[in-house]
């Protein structure tokens, strides 16, 4: 009942009322972003939605466009400033997100959207998790973030969907308040930015390099639809 019939309602008048309460702070990191990073201060970027369906997601910008001698852009680590680290250790940067709640791309409680590149990896299990809205804050991310596998974070998000209540949402949303406060478990143990499901696929020995490709292949012609 609660899933069905109430949860969007909230996410509606939730996300709304956040908008409005916290439209200074968003101001002032709109400023910030613009100041230290430059334009664009809001970063788009495709990730798959309920169904598959992919939609555009907004964040902060956090990271700046440097570029090699060849044109390509420099890893992420590398691009990813100080003043962008702070803004993801507090999560200011994921604000922009209330306007995808609002929309109704996301939900404020639900598995986070991970990257299409990370879908395509999915086997027939996991790939349920994008039955529900993608969430601005999960299961997942209160119980370890990026501290956890791959495999637990996934399991984490099946858990959530099989039993979605107003009781649990709730308990998600207060631990989140308390996970950013603190600043909990924001980085993977030795990287700046969470490594791609694939890549750890790979690098763990999971799949062969055939598949890889084939699987980062697909992506991109999702992404170009």
């Amino acid at each position: 009942m609660y899933h069905k019939y109430f949860k969007r309602v909230l996410d509606i008048i939730i996300s709304l009322g956040a908008i409005i309460i916290l439209s200074p702070v968003i101001i002032i990191v709109s400023a910030l972003v613009r100041l230290k990073l430059g334009n664009p201060v809001i970063f788009k970027q495709k990730r798959p939605g309920k169904d598959c369906k992919i939609f555009t997601m907004y964040k902060f910008r956090t990271m700046t466009d440097e570029k090699d001698g060849n044109g390509e852009l420099l890893p992420d680590d590398i691009r990813l400033t100080k003043f962008g680290k702070w803004l993801r250790s507090t999560s200011l940067d994921e604000l922009p997100e209330l306007w995808n709640v609002l929309k109704g791309d996301m939900s404020l409680v639900g598995p986070r959207p991970q990257l299409v590149r990370d879908m395509v990896f999915f086997d027939t299990n996991q790939i349920k998790r994008q039955e529900v809205l993608p969430g601005l804050t999960g299961l997942a991310q209160v119980s370890g973030r990026n501290s956890i596998s791959w495999e637990q974070k996934l399991n984490y998000d099946l858990d959530y969907i099989k039993k979605i209540t107003f009781v649990g949402d709730f308990k998600i949303i207060l631990s989140t308040i308390s996970k950013v406060f603190f600043r909990e478990n924001i980085h993977a143990d030795g990287m700046q930015t969470a490594e791609d499901f694939g890549d750890y696929l790979i690098r763990t020995q999971k799949i062969d390099k055939k598949t890889y490709d084939v699987k980062i292949s697909l992506s991109k012609k999702l992404l170009s639809k």
